[in-house]
């Protein structure tokens, strides 16, 4: 492992939590409620499926207008017949940068402001695949995908005049910080958990960033662990793996852990909905958040592996390395 845990001080004050009053199985109509979204434009990718699926849909009750890049816009459309328009289903390829690219050029052509950003899309634990350019997937999707993206909609997200950015991490961070010296495992051997640990860490880094960047142009941005949740986001996950993480029994049943422990993606969705609209945030930004609230910084408890932020996933300095070596990467 090439990842070196080194001292993190770079740290946000605002990195605690701010007694929100929800809470792991809050629904989405409990932290939307009293929020009217008339008016507003969201981009969610990845918002077909699993808690994008359930985020779009309580987006468009709160009256937000929503549009979703998707790598398969016909699945896409079948998942959102009846909650999103057809029209706002427009073709993405977050592996391929000038997919991206159009996207945003495309978009802004059509559109003035944009008001939320949720970077919901990602790939968990895949089997080593390399883009045309090299880069290991999970990072070129979870991390480069959605820099450019991110990057080009800015403009449009500072003329909304007070806007959101949110970030999809997990506790999957506290499995690796960035691998400086090898992001993209060409001289070390692959391994799957690392490389995504890795890229929900850069998740997290760019919304410290990008907050750093814009908040004094009106955007704020946030970071997110959903919780544990099974989706599709599992696909590349064998049934006996996930028996070995006792996410389910042999007969490919869920297990007590799953049902005591594990969010509905509906309720999977909730974070990220807080961290898009809630008035409590209105001061507050570049922060890591979970469970409908801003996370503390992870403690020597039992539940460590599973609860707070690790440093590394909210150090500024490590936020500004991270945005400087994904734009040398796409020069």
């Amino acid at each position: 492992m090439l990842f070196d845990s080194m001292d993190f001080h770079m740290i946000s004050k605002h990195q605690k939590p701010v007694g929100s009053g929800f809470g792991a199985k809050s629904e989405p109509a409990e932290v939307m409620a009293g929020i009217d979204l008339s008016g507003k434009t969201a981009v969610v990718t990845g918002g077909y499926s699993g808690i994008g699926t359930e985020t779009s849909r309580a987006l468009v009750d709160a009256g937000c207008d929503v549009y979703i890049p998707a790598r398969r816009t016909d699945v896409a459309a079948k998942e959102l017949e009846g909650i999103v328009s057809e029209k706002n289903i427009v073709e993405i390829d977050l592996a391929n940068p000038k997919s991206v690219q159009t996207f945003v050029d495309d978009f802004s052509d059509q559109t003035s402001k944009l008001d939320i950003l949720i970077n919901n899309a990602g790939v968990m634990a895949c089997p080593e695949m390399r883009t045309p350019e090299g880069w290991e997937l999970q990072f070129a999707v979870n991390q480069i995908g959605h820099f450019v993206l991110t990057k080009g909609l800015l403009p449009l997200m500072q003329a909304a005049e007070g806007s959101r950015l949110v970030t999809l991490s997990s506790t999957g961070h506290k499995i690796s910080g960035i691998r400086w010296d090898d992001i993209h495992f060409n001289d070390s051997e692959y391994e799957k958990w690392a490389a995504y640990g890795q890229s929900k860490t850069a998740a997290s880094l760019l919304a410290i960033e990008v907050d750093k960047r814009m908040k004094d142009s009106g955007i704020r941005a946030f970071s997110v662990h959903p919780g544990g949740i099974i989706t599709p986001l599992q696909r590349h996950l064998e049934q006996e793996e996930m028996v070995a993480l006792g996410w389910m029994d042999k007969e490919g049943q869920p297990t007590e852990l799953v049902a005591k422990m594990f969010k509905t993606a509906r309720q999977g969705a909730s974070t990220s909905l807080w961290a898009a609209t809630s008035p409590q945030l209105d001061d507050i930004g570049g922060v890591y958040c979970e469970n409908c609230e801003v996370a503390a910084p992870t403690d020597d408890g039992e539940n460590a592996r599973f609860i707070g932020v690790n440093d590394w996933a909210v150090d500024s300095e490590e936020a500004s390395r991270l945005w400087d070596e994904t734009e040398l990467m796409l020069s």
